[in-house]
């Protein structure tokens, strides 16, 4: 029987990308942090993601390692954080990941925020570490059409991910339409909208229709939308939980139910003020 983890987004430089990782923001605490993502590669998730800001790569490398999972079967997503953009310090900022997380490459590196003045540049340099084979592919987070653009006017790579805030009360249709349109695939993060819909009458009633519980029914959502979805968790029975959506399909009807929640309403910061 198939599972989530067999599902790939393929990149526009054809590098497959598992469509369902583990995301690690906000796992501070040393052991709690090595824990979930031991059980998450143990139940056989191939996909994690963390960043220079999140404090915790090297608790994530470490981890890893830990699991014995060959590392070219696993994905690995790191970001250059705010004060770390620019070209230069974009290189210096990569090389403190990969030691912090003791690997060879990185399979994506993002940029965090588009710093004005900086994200053009920085991702100038992801370009480079692209070229120099140290990341397997380009990608930006938390860009929107016009950051998008501007970047397109000087790449010889355009980005192949856009990391953004993603969920049924903030679907970013328009956003996700255009990074479609050029072949950028879309993550989404904070899936869940941070746990602020997991009482939302419609989805309480859609996830009783299935015998799923709303989590499951958000993140099936995103699956179907042909999103890549990273939902955070240090619950052992979460991580598992959140995996099993692969023995139900939303309806059509469900769908539309869903994505009529849309009240473009962040849990975030908005990248064009953050």
């Amino acid at each position: 029987m198939s599972t989530i983890f067999d599902q790939m987004v393929i990149l526009g430089n054809g590098v497959q990308m598992p469509q369902f990782g583990l995301g690690t923001y906000k796992m501070t605490e040393p052991k709690q942090t090595m824990q979930a993502v031991e059980k998450a590669v143990s139940l056989g998730y191939r996909a994690i993601d963390t960043a220079s800001i999140y404090e915790n790569e090297q608790v994530v490398g470490e981890a890893i390692r830990n699991t014995g999972i060959a590392r070219e079967d696993l994905f690995v997503t790191s970001k250059v954080w705010n004060d770390e953009q620019g070209y230069d310090e974009t290189l210096r900022a990569f090389e403190r990941s990969l030691t912090r997380l003791d690997m060879n490459y990185l399979d994506l590196y993002l940029t965090h925020w588009p710093v004005t003045g900086s994200y053009v540049d920085t991702y100038r340099a992801i370009e480079r570490l692209y070229d120099e084979k140290l990341i397997r592919a380009t990608g930006v987070s938390n860009h929107h059409e016009a950051h998008l653009r501007e970047i397109f006017a000087i790449a010889n790579i355009r980005p192949m991910v856009n990391q953004i805030e993603v969920h049924p009360r903030l679907t970013q249709e328009p956003l996700r339409q255009f990074c479609s349109e050029h072949q950028i695939a879309v993550t989404s993060w904070s899936p869940l909208a941070r746990g602020q819909i997991l009482e939302d009458a419609t989805l309480m009633a859609i996830a009783a229709q299935h015998g799923k519980t709303v989590a499951q029914v958000i993140i099936r959502w995103h699956i179907q939308n042909g999103l890549i979805v990273i939902p955070k968790s240090i619950s052992f029975d979460r991580i598992k939980e959140n995996s099993e959506i692969v023995d139900f399909e939303l309806t059509l009807s469900d769908m539309a139910l869903i994505n009529a929640l849309n009240q473009d309403e962040r849990t975030g910061q908005n990248p064009d003020s953050f």
